[in-house]
C-alpha cells in the first residue's frame, strides 16, 4: 500500500526534481515530509478533506467522480478522503445523488476511483458515513424508513424519528465493517469513520442527542461505548495494518459552539476507547486549525489529540481561504490564499501531523503541489459557485 514519494528514510522526502533538500522551501520541508499510517505510505503531509458534492445518480460514481479525485492526487495531494459515502443500512442517508459504499454497481465505480488515484500517485480513503436523525424522512435509497439515532433526539433538542434499538446498533455496526471490508477489497488504502459534526456516530456521543438508559447513554463512558465497539468491529473486518481513521468533532452542524468535552480530561476520557478500539489516527475536524480548542494551551484540537493518545493526527479548518464562510468572526492575516504561515509554524513542531484542506482543493485541483513550490500565489480562489460542478 505504498503511494508516491521514496520512503525509506525518516527525514524529507527527495525532491522529484532531484535537488538538495537543504535547497526546499520551508513549505516543502514541513509538507512534503512523506509519512506513515499503519501499512500505508504516504508521499507528503496534505490530504483532501471529505467534502459531499452530490454528483453520483443513484449512488453510483462515474467517471467524471474518478476524474475528480484523481485530478487532486495529480496535483500532488498525498492523501485523498472521500465524501461521505452511505453505508448499508436503511436509514443511513439522505441524498440519492450522494454516492454509497455498498451494491455491486456503486463498489465498481469506487474502483475505478481508487484505481485512478493511484495512477496518478496518490492514496485514498472511503470516508464511512450514516446520518442518523438528521435524515430527511421520505428521501434516499429507502423512503419509507424514518430518521433512526440513539434517542429520537434531533440536533435542535427536538422530537425527530426514532431510537434505535439493539438490534439495529448492531446492524449498524455491521454495515459500517462490511464497508471497510469492501473498501479493503477494492483496492482502497484505509477507511475513514465519520464520527463527526452531528451524524450518527457522533450523536452518541453527543448529551444533546443521546438520552438513552441502557448501557450506550449516560456518562462520556457509556456514550462512546457505541463508537468504540463500531471501531472494533471494522477493526477485526481489515488487515491489522489497514488504517481504520476516526473524523471527530466538537461542532455540529448549525451547533458551532457544541462541546463534547470542556477539558483535555474529557477529551482523554472519550479518546481512550476508540484508541484502545483499534483507531489507527484521528481526523480533528475544526472551522479554523489555528484557534486553540481549550484555554491555557495553544494547541487546536488534533494537537490535543495527538498529546492525548500518541496517534497519528489529521488537522483541518479553512486552509487557504480568504474570507469568512459562516459563523463568528475569526481570521487570522496569513489565513489568506497566499499565507499558510501559520500552517507551518505548527506542523514544524509536530502539533499534528497532516492537514486536511477542503474548499481550496475543490477551487484548484494543483494547490497542493503550488502549497510546496511557494506558488500559493497563483492558486485559483475559491468561490462558492465551484460547487455547482466537479471540476
Amino acid at each position: 500500500m505504498t503511494a508516491g514519494a521514496d520512503t525509506t528514510a525518516t527525514g524529507a522526502a527527495t525532491p522529484a526534481t532531484g535537488a538538495d533538500p537543504t535547497e526546499q522551501s520551508r513549505a516543502a520541508r514541513v509538507l512534503d515530509r512523506p509519512f506513515s499510517l499503519g501499512g500505508l505510505a504516504l508521499r507528503n503531509r496534505i490530504a483532501m478533506a471529505p467534502m459531499t458534492r452530490q454528483f453520483s445518480p443513484n449512488g453510483i460514481p462515474g467517471e467524471d467522480v474518478a476524474a475528480y479525485y484523481a485530478r487532486r492526487a495529480a496535483g500532488g495531494t498525498g492523501l485523498l478522503i472521500t465524501e461521505g459515502t452511505y453505508v448499508d443500512h436503511a436509514s443511513a442517508g439522505t441524498e440519492d445523488d450522494v454516492p454509497r459504499f455498498y451494491g455491486d454497481e456503486a463498489l465498481a465505480g469506487w474502483r475505478a476511483v481508487a484505481d485512478a488515484v493511484h495512477a496518478a500517485g496518490g492514496a485514498i480513503m472511503p470516508q464511512l458515513w450514516h446520518v442518523g436523525v438528521t435524515r430527511n424522512p421520505g428521501s434516499g435509497p429507502v423512503p419509507a424508513a424514518p430518521p433512526a439515532g440513539p434517542s429520537g433526539i434531533d440536533l435542535d433538542g427536538s422530537p425527530k424519528g426514532e431510537a434505535m434499538s439493539g438490534a439495529d446498533l448492531d446492524a449498524v455496526i455491521a454495515a459500517f465493517a462490511q464497508g471497510a471490508a469492501a473498501a479493503e477489497r477494492i483496492g482502497f488504502d484505509g477507511v475513514e469513520l465519520h464520527g463527526a459534526h452531528g451524524y450518527l456516530i457522533d450523536q452518541f456521543l453527543w448529551d444533546r442527542t443521546n438520552r438513552r438508559t441502557d448501557g450506550y447513554g449516560g456518562d462520556l463512558a457509556s456514550r462512546v461505548r457505541f463508537a468504540a465497539e463500531l471501531v472494533a468491529a471494522v477493526r477485526a473486518a481489515v488487515s491489522a495494518d489497514f488504517p481504520v481513521q476516526f473524523r471527530l468533532s466538537q461542532w455540529k452542524a448549525n451547533a458551532f459552539d457544541a462541546k463534547l468535552a470542556d477539558t483535555p480530561a474529557e477529551l482523554d476520557a472519550l479518546l481512550a476507547p476508540l484508541a484502545a478500539a483499534g483507531v489507527d489516527s484521528f481526523h480533528a475536524s475544526t472551522r479554523r486549525y489555528w484557534l486553540p480548542e481549550f484555554d491555557g494551551e495553544d494547541l487546536n484540537l488534533a494537537g490535543w489529540v495527538k498529546k492525548l493518545t500518541g496517534k497519528a493526527t489529521v488537522s483541518v479548518g479553512s486552509v487557504g481561504l480568504d474570507k469568512e464562510f459562516v459563523g463568528p468572526q475569526g481570521w487570522a492575516k496569513d489565513t489568506a490564499s497566499t499565507g499558510i504561515d501559520l500552517l507551518l509554524d505548527r506542523m514544524e513542531r509536530d502539533e499534528f501531523d497532516m492537514i486536511a484542506v477542503g474548499r481550496s482543493l475543490i477551487a484548484d485541483p494543483e494547490w497542493a503541489d503550488k502549497a510546496v513550490t511557494d506558488r500559493l500565489g497563483e492558486a485559483t480562489p475559491y468561490d462558492v459557485g465551484m460547487l455547482r460542478k466537479l471540476a
